[in-house]
């Protein structure tokens, strides 16, 4: 058919892929691995005097928050995800101007903007240091790396250039280099090692160059081709879940939704007894794990008995590997590459973001947010 035509030409896909977002889908290992090293670069001293009534001590942390916005904050979730077991101290993912009340000097508190002109995140970075948490940035440059440099804050500088979306192998293996340096986790080599050789295995089995019946995200894509994905994971599949459904929004340009196991079985269950003229327009994605536990087994079998004839399909996932990062890490590579083909065969540029940057220059014009807060640093110092 044409549609498979379209993806076995990798000219015609670079052609509509115009700035070469899946450039960065095969690189994403390598991608990983640079991470790492710019991460271990940094110095994380014991303290950062920010004036003389503004002190900020490093040590062990009785909490942690990581603040970003859209695919800067994916990383943290992901890494929450992953280590929700084997994690000391609580983590949580802020996505707002502020921090929550509870954030003080106990709190290791990762400000992380790809761009660094984020202006949710930068009031968040103020906020931080107002609270004398141990801060802690990452950013490829922007306002955010001034304000970092201009306190003496340790900060991770990754490479500019990127979607801020295909910056996330930097800003989630960041995270973890960070943690491991600051014996706050520890014992995650081999989980590593595992993912990276799985993701550069997969990276060659998706590439461009690869014809559709060897290409798994191919022949999803043209599964999913003209529906609405719907994806639900569990437990430390959630992350996942999310990141499938902002790729599926950002690269391919289309409504998606996401939801989880257990929660999702005393609500949203309730919806697919719509009408088939609606409940057709769409496709299910189902995380799946070998390894899952009884209980959410028996929802998920459940939950697809009831759905088999409400949609499209139903396609159920399972991530590669025998460690919990390796699976994890795979179904997020495999829904980045679909998500690219899918804005293949619907004629889409994946990188520009328009509404995105309409809604960011709009508030440029309202408001000059970043000289307000440089104001704000300058009172700091002063």
């Amino acid at each position: 058919m044409r549609e498979a035509l379209t993806l076995d030409q990798s000219g015609e896909i670079r052609r509509i892929d115009g700035s070469n977002m899946l450039g960065h889908c095969v690189r994403f290992p390598d991608y990983l691995k640079d991470a790492s090293e710019l991460a271990g670069q940094v110095r994380i001293p014991s303290e950062v005097r920010v004036c003389n009534e503004t002190v900020i001590r490093y040590g062990r942390p009785r909490n942690i928050i990581i603040e970003g916005m859209g695919g800067s904050a994916i990383g943290g979730e992901m890494l929450r995800g992953w280590l929700r077991a084997k994690l000391p101290v609580p983590v949580q993912i802020c996505r707002n101007y502020t921090l929550p009340a509870y954030a003080n000097r106990d709190t290791l508190t990762f400000i992380i903007s790809y761009s660094g002109d984020t202006e949710e995140t930068l009031s968040a970075f103020v906020d931080a240091i107002r609270r004398r948490c141990m801060v802690i940035s990452i950013t490829s440059g922007g306002h955010l790396l001034a304000f970092a440099k201009k306190l003496n804050i340790p900060h991770v500088m990754i490479p500019k250039g990127l979607p801020p979306r295909a910056a996330f192998p930097y800003l989630f293996f960041s995270l973890l280099r960070l943690l491991t340096r600051m014996k706050i986790i520890s014992g995650t080599e081999q989980e590593t090692q595992e993912a990276l050789a799985i993701l550069r295995c997969m990276a060659r089995e998706n590439a461009p160059e690869t014809p559709v019946k060897n290409n798994p995200s191919k022949r999803l894509a043209l599964e999913l081709k003209g529906t609405i994905p719907v994806i639900y994971g569990f437990g430390p599949y959630e992350a996942v879940a999310h990141r499938l459904k902002t790729q599926f929004n950002e690269n391919s340009k289309i409504p998606s939704m996401y939801n989880v196991f257990p929660e999702l079985n005393h609500n949203e269950i309730i919806g697919w007894e719509a009408s088939e003229n609606l409940t057709r327009n769409f496709s299910i994605i189902l995380l799946r794990d070998h390894d899952e536990l009884r209980e959410v087994k028996s929802r998920i079998e459940l939950t697809k008995s009831l759905l088999l004839d409400k949609n499209r399909k139903i396609h159920e996932l399972y991530g590669r590997g025998k460690h919990r990062l390796a699976k994890m890490l795979s179904l997020l590579f495999l829904g980045d590459f679909l998500s690219v083909y899918l804005a293949a065969l619907s004629g889409f540029d994946p990188t520009p973001v328009k509404s995105i940057e309409t809604i960011k220059l709009g508030m440029r014009k309202r408001f000059d947010h970043a000289e307000k807060l440089r104001r704000e640093i300058d009172n700091i110092l002063s």
